[in-house]
């Protein structure tokens, strides 16, 4: 069964744009098809407290996608990915910026710069969870914007790419759409990014080798209709993919999704 947990924060973020991602996470949840329940998680007053909502929403079985929002959404899905698949699980991070942070390293404050290294246990101390990642679970992909500690936390702690991810992993995939090149509705876009279907390519070897844990997408601030019309395609078929590694029923399973590459 496909599942959709929608939640639609932005206070994880500091971007001008961020209110937007509330829309983001909507449309994105709309582009998913075949889900048989999608949930949509109200954020609270505080980070801890949307992220108890979502851990509540989280389905025990299933394939889920969990729909930002901010990368910070990514919370409680990862840690509920490696409390069932313990030290075979990985993260196939896919993202500009390391996320590395922080709090005492963050220029800016904002969360979703911290997320990952939170999910390591080095974070906020509301929002860090048991039991954390060790660094050699992590995998980089697409990232070309650090700050310099987080430039030196990956070197120190040995993060390396997806080419590190061992045989009998389970991959937990997320997605921040700054990875990819000339996409601009989202916070804080980078040149240098991924084509859209190179990020087809990548998630399709790593669900074609391994099961996948789970899915997050994050960080659509719609702005450019061309954007949306990219994500249209990308959407589904980063979902299709993932999903039909996970074990499931075949009445669950996921229609095919049009084979045509995408551009940009």
């Amino acid at each position: 069964m496909l599942t959709v947990v929608e939640v639609p924060q932005w206070q994880g973020s500091l971007s001008p744009t961020a209110p937007r991602l509330v829309e983001g996470a909507a449309r994105l949840a709309a582009m998913i098809p075949g889900a048989a329940a999608h949930v949509r998680v109200e954020t609270g007053t505080t980070l801890a407290e949307t992220a108890g909502r979502a851990r509540q929403a989280l389905p025990r079985d299933g394939f889920t996608v969990t729909v930002g929002g901010d990368c910070g959404v990514e919370l409680e899905p990862v840690t509920a990915a490696l409390r069932r698949h313990g030290d075979r699980l990985r993260v196939a991070w896919f993202d500009a910026h390391g996320d590395l942070n922080t709090p005492g390293t963050s220029p800016s404050g904002a969360f979703h710069g911290m997320i990952l290294r939170t999910l390591q246990g080095d974070g906020p101390p509301d929002l860090v969870r048991s039991p954390a990642l060790h660094p050699r679970q992590v995998a980089l992909a697409g990232t070309r914007s650090l700050d310099p500690a987080e430039a030196d936390y990956i070197r120190q702690a040995g993060i390396g790419g997806l080419d590190t991810i061992g045989a009998d992993a389970v991959v937990y995939v997320h997605v921040d759409f700054d990875v990819l090149d000339g996409i601009t509705s989202v916070g804080y876009p980078e040149p240098g990014g991924l084509p859209a279907q190179a990020l087809i390519d990548a998630v399709a070897g790593l669900a074609a080798r391994h099961e996948i844990a789970g899915l997050g997408i994050t960080e659509y601030a719609p702005a450019d209709p061309r954007d949306e019309e990219l994500l249209r395609g990308l959407v589904p078929e980063l979902v299709r993919l993932c999903a039909a590694s996970h074990p499931q029923p075949a009445n669950d399973r996921l229609p095919t999704a049009v084979d045509t590459p995408l551009q940009r």
